[in-house]
């Protein structure tokens, strides 16, 4: 996979996508989304990858849009609409929220290591990934009051729904920096480690995943987890469990990881995502037919 601004590497079922513009602070770009979008692609089709790995060179994770070639023009209609991708009810598409859909729509689990400043497009891309840990030295900021803009990457669905509705709307409302103690209280990010320690807890929970699961159970496990976010009953969820349930109940991975702990040894699932994943667990987030 060719790539200028961002790095993908993968090694022992780990996927690691590094955003790499360091000078910038690794600023989001057109050309920065594309290589995320194509990355995330990359991770679906290979089914030897189990869990991603989200992070930033340099002292940065993303400094949010680079601002620095289009200056005041960033955010005009003509720029927007010369680089969108696509349209919505006739405005550019917005591609902070084409890559975190993408990231939502992904059968893997994705954690986030913020390695640094995560502000702007830089946090809110990342709210639809599973597992979120911040350096000490971390800073957040939905800074888009403070330019006149509204939060993008569909963050106004993500983010009350990750940190409840008070807690969003004072950082969304007051567009203050951060840092990574309050976004741990504030449920941002579920830990906090010395910046040396940060790639290693990443890895250690990644580790975790790809050593001792199914890869077919956690990608349904997280349809099922993010998918009923908005269902107005826990009977959809209800319904949608007992199918998996007894589709998966008749597959190799079931019969594999119950002989794996009556005979006290690690399992070895053999199924794969790509051709096993159960029917009856519906593909979340579902495009409307209006989009």
């Amino acid at each position: 996979m060719h790539t200028t601004e961002i790095v993908y590497e993968v090694a022992d079922g780990i996927a690691t996508i590094t955003l790499n513009r360091p000078a910038r602070l690794n600023a989001f770009t057109q050309t920065m989304a594309g290589e995320l979008l194509a990355a995330f692609d990359e991770v679906d089709a290979d089914d030897e990858v189990r869990v991603v790995i989200l992070t930033g060179a340099g002292r940065g994770f993303c400094a949010g849009a680079d601002l620095g070639d289009a200056g005041v023009d960033t955010f005009s209609a003509e720029r927007l609409g010369h680089e969108s991708a696509g349209m919505i009810d006739g405005a550019p598409r917005d591609s902070g929220g084409a890559v975190s859909l993408r990231i939502a729509g992904c059968r893997k689990p994705v954690i986030s290591a913020y390695n640094g400043a995560a502000v702007g497009v830089g946090v809110t891309m990342t709210l639809p990934t599973d597992i979120r840990i911040a350096a000490e030295s971390a800073k957040f900021g939905f800074v888009f009051a403070r330019r006149g803009l509204v939060p993008e990457a569909a963050s106004a669905w993500f983010l009350p729904r990750v940190v409840g509705i008070s807690q969003a709307m004072e950082w969304v409302a007051t567009g203050r920096v951060f840092g990574a103690e309050e976004a741990r209280a504030g449920g941002l990010v579920s830990r906090v480690v010395p910046d040396e320690e940060l790639l290693p807890a990443a890895t250690a929970v990644a580790r975790e995943i790809a050593d001792h699961t199914s890869g077919v159970s956690v990608a349904a496990s997280r349809q099922l987890l993010w998918g009923m976010l908005g269902s107005p009953t826990p009977w959809d969820a209800h319904r949608y469990d007992s199918k998996a349930i007894f589709e998966l109940g008749k597959g190799a991975d079931v019969a594999e990881g119950v002989a794996a702990f009556l005979e006290k040894r690690p399992a070895r699932f053999p199924s794969r995502v790509s051709k096993d994943f159960p029917s009856a667990v519906p593909r979340w987030p579902v495009r409307p037919d209006a989009y």
